[in-house]
């Protein structure tokens, strides 16, 4: 099995994700997911376009895992972010408290 180096200097999206190795393992996890988000799946919803593929456990602690199909799962980019942490909707309601009238 393939491993990756996490200590380059070069990005880890430089050396890993844009290679054709990643590429090809990426479409055959979106395939075997049937071409939808797992995660929307399981609540009932239909998700099959933005679909990004998720390491399960992170290339940066188990980088021995990053060429492992079966730690991978297709997401939705919504999911994905969610997933990561990487946004919250933020609420356009006003808080009365901040206001004096």
């Amino acid at each position: 099995m393939r491993e990756i180096d996490t200590t380059s200097k070069q990005t880890i999206y430089d050396t890993f994700y844009n290679t054709r190795d990643w590429q090809k393992l990426r479409e055959q996890a979106i395939e075997r997911d049937n071409k939808e988000c797992l995660w929307c799946k399981q609540e009932g919803r239909l998700t099959t376009s933005r679909l990004e593929v998720d390491h399960i456990k992170e290339v940066k602690d188990y980088p021995q895992l990053a060429y492992d199909l079966d730690n991978l799962r297709t997401l939705c980019k919504d999911c994905h972010n969610k997933r990561h942490g990487r946004y919250q909707k933020q609420s356009k309601s006003f808080d009365d408290e901040l206001f004096s009238w």
